[in-house]
């Protein structure tokens, strides 16, 4: 089996490790830098000991539509020199969908890894690019019955098989190690940890006010890995200075893959708008309560167990919500919605099988 795999960000890089260490003969890796910061993307893939990419694009264009058709163009280019037997791609970013219309019109078969997770909120433009790669995939590896089911509700063309999420597998492999390969130093006892990046709350200045508000109020330490762009539109909302000023809230820069395990092991609870955290959360060596600073959510298996718990972007009602989780944030269910590690397992069965 001849194989490319197309990534771009680092929840593909840490989601795709377990099929990257697998699949290290006869694969070829074209990395887009869709992130174009080093701290977002190849770090991780140093850090958790992959190949070097073999193409990596040199993107010129930040717009998303200008940089999906300056991808699409130098991704085609590639593969029509490879002539791979499948493209595997993960998940919903534009990487996905410029490497995914790419295979398509080069008549090289798609396999989706993550495919089926919907949000039904149309301003996420991560729901547009999953959407499109689904219906243009031939092999759809669906993490949950939940995923499965949206797609065989939109009739997609392409085979259909439950894996679970390799998310686990990676967890599994990875937090064995991550507190002796962690350079963080952490300094509160008990904190929690608080991500956000998605463009509906980071770019608008009312909801990430109010996000911002309701932590500044609230009495915990919260540890806050801040992404690059939430950093640009703290500072250009007058946001930043109130945070490090703040008693309570240490801003670090965004962390590498271990350092995140270790925050996640170590922390009260999580605090998020990311869907990685709330399937990460749910491994048995994470187990963390998930507050998701949301509307919607994409990944309603965690909610409907309990493991996670929709706030909204309201700040009293997030400020309610932290100060409950915080009188007793143990996690309950015995429920693992995502899996139990064995995904990359499947898919290489399933692989192997059709190529």
């Amino acid at each position: 089996m001849k194989t490319t795999i197309v990534l771009g960000t680092r929840p593909e890089i840490i989601k795709l490790a377990p099929l990257l260490k697998k699949l290290r003969r006869n694969t070829t890796v074209i990395f887009s830098g869709q992130h174009y910061d080093y701290n977002m993307s190849l770090q991780f893939m140093d850090q958790l000991g992959l190949p070097t990419p073999d193409f990596s694009l040199n993107l010129s264009r930040n717009d998303p539509a200008q940089q999906m058709g300056e991808m699409i163009k130098k991704i085609s280019k590639i593969l029509s020199n490879l002539k791979p037997d499948n493209v595997i791609v993960q998940g919903d970013t534009n990487t996905v969908l410029a490497a995914s219309l790419s295979s398509l019109k080069l008549k090289i078969p798609i396999s989706h890894v993550e495919a089926g997770l919907r949000s039904f909120d149309w301003r996420m433009p991560e729901e547009h690019n999953r959407i499109m790669t689904d219906h243009i995939s031939d092999i759809l590896f669906a993490p949950t019955e939940y995923s499965e089911k949206n797609l065989k509700n939109e009739h997609v063309h392409g085979d259909i098989f439950v894996t679970g999420n390799t998310v686990i597998d990676s967890i599994n492999i990875f937090s064995k190690i991550s507190k002796k390969k962690s350079s963080l130093e952490i300094i509160f006892d008990d904190f929690v940890l608080i991500t956000l990046h998605r463009s509906e709350n980071v770019d608008d200045k009312i909801i990430l006010s109010s996000i911002i508000q309701a932590i500044l109020k609230s009495n915990v330490n919260f540890i806050f890995p801040v992404h690059p762009r939430t950093l640009k539109h703290l500072k250009e909302f007058n946001l930043y200075e109130k945070l490090k000023n703040s008693k309570n809230v240490l801003i670090i820069p965004s962390v590498g893959y271990f350092e995140i395990l270790e925050l996640m092991k170590k922390c009260l609870f999580i605090l998020t708008d990311s869907g990685g955290l709330q399937e990460e959360s749910t491994a048995s060596s994470i187990r963390k309560k998930v507050l998701v600073v949301r509307k919607t959510t994409d990944r309603p298996e965690s909610t409907s167990s309990d493991l996670s718990e929709i706030v909204g972007v309201n700040p009293e009602k997030i400020l309610r919500s932290i100060n409950k989780t915080l009188k007793n944030p143990k996690i309950e269910s015995n429920e693992f919605p995502f899996g139990n590690g064995n995904s990359t397992e499947k898919i290489l069965k399933i692989l192997n099988k059709r190529f």
